[in-house]
């Protein structure tokens, strides 16, 4: 059989999602957070919106009751939390606010093993919905899973 040129058509172009992402982070660790969300720029076939807030655009010194506000501002709108894992977070107790409230959502949790750690915290662990290693592949493909 021979095709005709009305018979030819182009491949479709496959709709690109666009993730709404909450990049957990400890600004005393901001540099995981900027290497995650290089890895999540530099993804091909990502579309993302950061609704975290970089170092440098650090809320102003406010209560701990305006922070959480301004937090859950930042989480609510959001299809996946993703928290850059490292024993830290045994610090930090907003990071683990951020976790909670973000299952208190039914949000999904992705969590990134550090490159090269030996441990991964506890808390991260128990309330991941999926943990990964610290490659953009392997972020990409659990973002992918974890938001319909």
């Amino acid at each position: 059989m021979r095709l005709t040129e009305s018979d030819r058509k182009e491949p479709a172009v496959p709709y690109l999602h666009n993730y709404r992402l909450f990049v957990s982070h400890a600004w005393g660790y901001s540099e995981r957070y900027l290497r995650a969300v290089q890895f999540l720029n530099n993804a091909p076939n990502l579309s993302w919106s950061n609704y975290s807030v970089p170092v440098d655009g650090a809320y102003p010194r406010m209560s701990n009751s305006a922070l959480k506000d301004a937090l859950r501002n930042q989480i609510r709108p959001v299809q996946c939390v993703v928290v850059v894992s490292g024993m830290y977070i045994n610090h930090s107790d907003w990071i683990q606010f951020e976790m909670e409230y973000a299952k208190s959502l039914g949000k999904p949790i992705l969590g990134i093993r550090r490159w090269g750690a030996q441990r991964t915290p506890e808390q991260v662990i128990s309330y991941a919905d999926e943990m990964v290693n610290w490659n953009s592949a392997s972020i990409v493909e659990a973002i992918r899973r974890l938001v319909p």
